[in-house]
């Protein structure tokens, strides 16, 4: 089986569900070919929880977990406990959701900081320590992470360190008017999610993030990588810049989209298209360019636009 032949059912499944947004699907299914994480920031209602879900499903013998993060959500409500068995009275270890393939975070920014930072080692590292214990996470384990970004009563901005774990930021935006009415006729009798078929295998989402780290990126890709990340650093309007670990999810969020293009090979094109989602929600702006209008996307496009693209 050819993988771009995979990737296309794979998309064209979560397509026919989350509708006029097939730009923002290829890109969160690259984000979990290439092993990374991805934060969804939208306007309640535009379709966060039914893209994760839609991917969920998509994907057969895969096991999908949700987290609703409020203010009194604890560590322990997504890493686990060990509870007392009173018949061997032996303390046995109840997993928590973090131990699954695909976790939807949703509305993460309104759990306390201490909270959050439970799944820094899981996203970091793919493993959680608990009481003292190193529990591996085996699997995808692939986070959609959602937040609202106008909302500002009991929620908790995402350290930087957060930030930093998320392979890419997308926003999925208002679809047109008759995207819109599709969604009615869609839903008119039950939801399409309900009903949705998987398209392809967990052994084949593996096929596929082994063939992405294949995918052909050359020499000069890499120094172009490098040279798009480190031109953040000492940027007068940039406080804290993109750290390594955003060339990293940059080299690899280009080889897995390179699949959904059918290609083997990165170019330069593809690099550009996603470089804002993975560098700009790592950095944080200098309070005066803040108050200027900065922005941290508009300051990676005016990056590309100025370092020279390799022949």
């Amino acid at each position: 089986m050819i993988v771009s032949e995979i990737a296309s059912r794979l998309e064209t499944a979560v397509c026919s569900v989350v509708r006029g947004q097939s730009e923002v699907v290829r890109r969160v299914l690259a984000c979990l070919i290439s092993g990374g994480h991805v934060l969804l920031e939208d306007f309640p209602g535009t379709g966060k929880t039914t893209l994760a879900k839609a991917i969920a499903k998509s994907i057969s013998g895969t096991v999908f977990k949700r987290v609703q993060f409020t203010p009194d959500l604890l560590p322990s409500d997504i890493l686990g406990i060990s509870v007392l068995d009173p018949r061997t009275q032996e303390f046995r270890f109840h997993p928590g959701p973090v131990f699954t393939d695909i976790l939807l975070a949703d509305e993460i920014n309104r759990a306390s900081p201490r909270t959050q930072s439970a799944l820094l080692e899981a996203m970091g590292e793919r493993q959680a320590t608990i009481e003292g214990q190193r529990y591996d996470l085996d699997g995808l384990f692939f986070v959609i992470a959602t937040q609202n970004p106008v909302e500002f009563r009991g929620t908790y901005p995402l350290p930087e360190a957060q930030m930093d774990r998320f392979a890419i930021q997308c926003t999925l935006g208002y679809v047109s008017a008759a995207e819109e009415a599709s969604i009615l006729s869609d839903q008119a009798h039950a939801h399409p999610v309900d009903t949705l078929a998987a398209a392809v295998s967990r052994e084949e989402i593996l096929e596929l993030m082994a063939a992405a780290r294949r995918v052909r990126f050359s020499e000069e890709l890499r120094h172009y990588v490098v040279a798009l990340v480190s031109a953040t650093r000492g940027h007068p309007a940039i406080q804290l810049a993109a750290s390594p670990r955003a060339s990293l999810a940059l080299m690899k969020v280009s080889q897995a989209l390179a699949l959904f293009e059918g290609k083997d090979f990165v170019s330069p094109e593809l690099i550009q298209s996603v470089a804002a989602d993975v560098i700009a929600h790592r950095m944080v702006l200098a309070p005066e360019a803040k108050y200027a209008g900065a922005n941290a996307r508009q300051i990676v496009a005016d990056l590309i636009d100025q370092i020279p693209v390799p022949a």
